[in-house]
């Protein structure tokens, strides 16, 4: 793993500057801090703020690069105002990719960065990722993907690194959590919102709260917190119905990235 660590220092070398598409997420994190160590003042962080973006992210965004000392920029990016992007159509992620990796280019450019980077590893290379198409488009650079990393050797060297972030869960974006073709709202990113909220604040390692419809939620935990999740059924009914939900049923099969797209592959 320390050679594929030295191999990413020695890309980003080459490339000179970087800005960094930062979500405060396990691979951007480390792309970032790297990006720092490497290249100084010549690497900066830009974070999205918009409504399917938890404020906690962008608060723990905002506290690394303080904390670090690395230069941040934040773009607004609404992504319900994007034509098309509210019926969630099954290429939602390149719609909202590909609006906002053409602010942060404009960002790179207009303070002289030569590049713009992104996190995606070599895992995301086995699901369905339309948002890859757009970096490809616009020559986005991918490099924990170019130097060979997997996620698990992304935690492994965040630990040996000390960044905060070496286990924390696996985060898409609010609007990953709908079934394709249903609406997109701002009410229904709000209730999903509160609702992992509520499930990381006791404690479940790793969440995710499906919406189907309007008001049916499908929790995905970790299999072996199923139980624990039982155990607290009737609060957490409660509290989603205070959110809005109707209908909270707990998914057998447990948390799985892209389970919304089962549908589709």
């Amino acid at each position: 793993m320390n050679s594929k660590l030295e191999s990413l220092k020695e890309y980003l070398k080459n490339l000179g500057s970087v800005a960094v598409a930062f979500s405060s997420g396990v691979d951007s994190t480390f792309l970032l801090y790297v990006a720092h160590q490497v290249l100084g003042d010549r690497a900066v962080a830009v974070t999205a703020s918009s409504c399917s973006f938890p404020k906690r992210e962008y608060d723990e965004a905002a506290d690394f690069c303080r904390k670090n000392g690395i230069r941040q920029f934040v773009v607004q990016s609404e992504e319900l105002d994007i034509p098309g992007f509210r019926s969630n159509p099954v290429n939602r992620c390149y719609l909202c990719k590909h609006e906002l990796f053409e602010k942060i280019l404009s960002i790179a450019k207009e303070e002289g960065i030569a590049y713009v980077c992104e996190g995606s590893n070599l895992d995301d290379n086995g699901d369905y990722r339309p948002g890859l198409k757009a970096v490809a488009e616009l020559g986005i650079k991918s490099p924990l993907r170019e130097c060979n990393l997997y996620k698990d050797e992304i935690r492994s060297l965040s630990k040996e690194l000390g960044l905060p972030t070496w286990n924390k869960q696996s985060f898409a974006c609010l609007a990953s959590r709908f079934v394709y073709g249903e609406t997109i709202s701002e009410k229904k990113l709000s209730m999903v919102d509160q609702a992992e909220q509520l499930l990381l604040d006791m404690g479940f390692r790793q969440v995710r709260v499906r919406i189907h419809g309007d008001n049916l939620a499908r929790i995905e935990v970790l299999p072996d917190e199923l139980p624990r999740l039982m155990e607290n059924r009737v609060e957490i009914a409660s509290r989603f119905k205070e959110y809005g939900f109707a209908y909270i049923t707990a998914d057998l099969l447990g948390y799985r990235t892209g389970s919304m797209n089962e549908v589709i592959l």
